[in-house]
């Protein structure tokens, strides 16, 4: 795959497939591959001229939107680097993120982003906005340059169509999710991204005729890769919701409108799908090739609901945005079983369990779950630190406990930082979340560790009960009882009506720690990093 680049397989599949759809937006326009290319094109020449040269950090803050997509992909084929923001950040959130990737510029829609911009002014940088009047005009981009380091203008870069991708150029800068006191820069280059849109497409055998509703954020790794870039790169369509976000209430209509026949999600968006389902049942469902569910644990009982609701296989699969996205999957049926509780096999890198020493586990034995390959990033951006512990023993180290199976299936045990050590006891809070969603009267639920005098740390949980259903505590303690060990009782039961989520839909323990211990007291909150 030596020098494949992203934008390359981008422009390969316009060229064998231009007339064919490449975005909608719901009752509002559409573009096929060839139009597509044509406006990144025009866009990508209008940064350069403006003084983006190659290696610039570019950061973008929209809703999911066609204007979005199109200066992502303008700014990489710049080859400068994209930066996609949360647009819900504050003020303090967007400098610290500016800063720290070093960005030259920010890119909002017309309607601008207040905190964004605000902290853009205060770092100097320059902004612009980026529309689409209509499918058939350029994106219009609002004025600005690119000053030198020494307040200068910038001369223009040559033309766009002398301006050559290469497989090295660093084209994506995300932080993670933050399970540490300090979120993680990692930048990610055209072959990563080159390699994971190859994966998903292979794995999941996206063609032409596939099609799909973006449901995720694009400022994420998951709804950029899997939903967005690997069905461009398949000559496949994707809907974008006219609102710019998902929304149960539409998402089905779009799905039949568009002849989709797949969609990748969260657990929290595919239980809120489940929750409508049960009470507001559409009058049909489109025939879906699969659905796919990553980013966090799927219960098995969710997955089963979820076969049985819309009548396609769910494949759970894996991923983080050090691998460009997706490291395992379970396969589509005709490749193989799908087992509930496993995220599946390892899909173009490979894939070990290694103890502390470096030394790779037999079949059923935990231990840290390790990847090398192509899409795997370099490392993280100005943190040694974090470099040396994560690239030990020639892989990458993700974090995460886990087995192989005699079949080769990942089964996650949990984080290494989440594993609750009550007394010596090492327990999963996977398995207490897998006992709890078993209970018929709760729709979600987290298990997480909290500080104890007398164990060191106690186990408490959180749980949503079923609409409609009054449940207590009480309750949710006798059934663990029945099903759990008597070590791996919660202590303690939060009955509530939702958990606290990240922007992505993400459900993070530590962050449910904090949020529900804190209604006891400041004091008892234990010291997670942000």
């Amino acid at each position: 795959m030596e020098g494949l680049t992203l934008t390359g397989i981008l422009k390969r599949a316009a060229a064998e497939f231009p007339d064919r759809r490449a975005i909608s937006v719901s009752g509002k326009l559409e573009l096929t591959h060839a139009r597509l290319q044509s406006l990144v094109e025009e866009a990508a020449g209008v940064l350069v001229a403006s003084g983006v040269r190659p290696g610039d950090v570019v950061a973008l803050t929209f809703p999911n939107t066609v204007e979005l997509v199109i200066m992502f992909l303008a700014v990489i084929r710049a080859r400068a680097v994209a930066a996609p923001l949360n647009p819900a950040y504050t003020k303090d959130e967007f400098e610290f993120y500016l800063s720290d990737s070093e960005s030259k510029l920010l890119l909002t829609n017309p309607e601008g982003n207040h905190a964004a911009q605000a902290a853009a002014a205060a770092l100097r940088l320059p902004h612009a906005t980026a529309s689409l009047p209509g499918p058939s005009v350029p994106v219009n981009i609002a004025s600005f340059r690119i000053l030198s380091e020494t307040g200068v203008e910038r001369e223009p870069s040559p033309d766009i169509s002398a301006v050559s991708n290469e497989a090295s150029d660093e084209a994506l800068f995300l932080h993670t999710s933050g399970t540490t006191s300090r979120p993680k820069g990692v930048p990610l280059t055209q072959f990563n991204l080159a390699a994971s849109v190859q994966n998903i497409k292979s794995v999941y055998r996206l063609t032409e005729s596939d099609s799909t509703v973006i449901v995720l954020p694009l400022f994420h790794v998951h709804g950029l890769l899997s939903g967005l870039l690997s069905s461009l790169g398949a000559a496949a369509s994707v809907a974008l919701p006219a609102a710019g976000r998902f929304s149960a209430s539409t998402f089905w209509l779009d799905m039949r409108a568009h002849g989709a026949t797949w969609y990748t999600a969260v657990p929290t968006i595919h239980q809120i799908l489940l929750d409508r389902h049960a009470a507001k049942p559409e009058p049909a469902y489109p025939r879906l090739r699969f659905i796919r569910s990553c980013s966090a644990a799927l219960a098995p009982v969710i997955l089963e609901r979820l076969e049985r609701a819309f009548g396609a296989p769910v494949l759970e699969s894996y991923a983080m945005t050090e691998a460009s996205h997706m490291m395992a999957s379970n396969p589509l049926p005709e490749n193989g079983p799908h087992k509930a509780g496993s995220v599946g096999r390892a899909v173009g890198q490979e894939m070990a369990i290694l103890d502390e020493n470096g030394v790779p586990q037999a079949a059923h034995v935990n231990g840290e779950v390790c990847i090398r390959g192509a899409n795997v990033t370099k490392g993280y951006k100005n943190n040694p630190e974090a470099n040396k512990a994560a690239f030990r023993f020639g892989w990458f180290h993700t974090g995460d406990l886990g087995f192989l199976d005699a079949d080769g299936y990942l089964h996650l045990v949990g984080r290494i930082k989440e594993l609750i050590n009550r007394g010596g006891e090492k327990i999963s809070p996977i398995e207490v979340d897998e006992v709890l969603l078993s209970h018929p009267e709760v729709a979600q639920a987290v298990a997480f560790g909290v500080p104890d005098d007398k164990y060191g740390e106690e186990i408490n949980c959180a749980v949503v009960p079923r609409e409609g259903i009054r449940l207590e505590g009480g309750d949710v303690v006798s059934f663990c009882k029945r099903n759990l060990a008597a070590f791996k009782v919660p202590k303690k039961v939060f009955v509530t009506d939702s958990l606290p989520r990240t922007a992505t839909g993400k459900i993070q323990r530590r962050v449910v720690a904090e949020h529900f211990l804190s209604q006891i007291s400041a004091a008892k909150v234990p010291k997670f990093g942000a």
